[in-house]
């Protein structure tokens, strides 16, 4: 297993934690760090050089580790310490299973409560991002990361406009480092399309207070990614059956 380190957060004052404690501010930037796929599976962890590129002692650091693994994204080894966990590819489709109904349940709460301006906002310009990245003069080698970040924001945004914590709860322990999904799918310029259209339906129904139509076109978004995973998986397995 390789060993990890993080860099910095640039201009990181040790001393300036008024918003954040020592650990929640570690939790965080693990955890995206583990989301962004910086931090690959299987990786071990180091917490020396944890520390030292976080600026913590190790009692913070542990605390956040513990986090991570009660979180499901760390697993702790006796005599080995943690590292990242490496879900199996029926893992990940699973936890589509329950972001179905989480995701779901959060855009029709959203319907019903509506959306603050600066969520509008948010969302607005997620779209106009997402629709820009599908243009025919728009970098290919760029276009798969620019709809990952769209995509994270549109849902994100919809998270938090649902206003209640036990999606935020289900969500949180429904998290797949996108290095994992990428390992099982990239997505076509069609798929980005059809998925961007969603997101554009999905908002319609939200301003217009529809909200079981925003569930219902929330759950079929959702669940077309788990679809085409589940396609992908088929045919990978099918590629290493005959390479064996």
């Amino acid at each position: 297993m390789t060993s990890i380190t993080l860099e910095p957060r640039p201009g990181a004052d040790p001393d300036d934690r008024e918003t954040e404690t020592l650990t929640g501010e570690a939790t965080r930037r693990i955890r995206q760090s583990i989301l962004d796929g910086e931090l690959e599976p299987n990786a071990r962890l180091n917490e020396v050089h944890l520390c030292d590129s976080l600026s913590i002692s190790r009692t913070p650091l542990r605390a956040a580790l513990q986090t991570l693994a009660g979180e499901g994204l760390l697993v702790y080894t006796a005599n080995r310490g943690f590292s990242v966990r490496a879900f199996e590819l029926t893992e990940v489709i699973d936890t589509f299973e329950m972001r179905v109904l989480a995701e779901g349940l959060a855009a029709r709460l959203a319907a019903e409560r509506g959306l603050s301006p600066a969520a509008r906002e948010r969302v607005e310009a997620s779209l106009v991002r997402g629709d820009r990245l599908l243009a025919p003069d728009f970098p290919v080698e760029r276009r798969q990361d620019e709809y990952s970040a769209v995509n994270e924001i549109f849902h994100g945004t919809i998270h938090r406009a649902s206003g209640t914590q036990v999606v935020a709860d289900v969500l949180a322990r429904c998290q797949i480092p996108r290095v994992s999904a990428r390992n099982i799918m990239i997505l076509s310029l069609d798929e980005m399309i059809a998925r961007n259209q969603f997101h554009h339906d999905i908002f319609d129904a939200i301003l217009c207070r529809e909200a079981r139509k925003a569930e219902d076109l929330m759950q079929r978004h959702v669940a077309g990614v788990k679809k085409a995973m589940v396609t992908a998986l088929s045919h990978r397995s099918a590629n290493s059956g005959e390479r064996s």
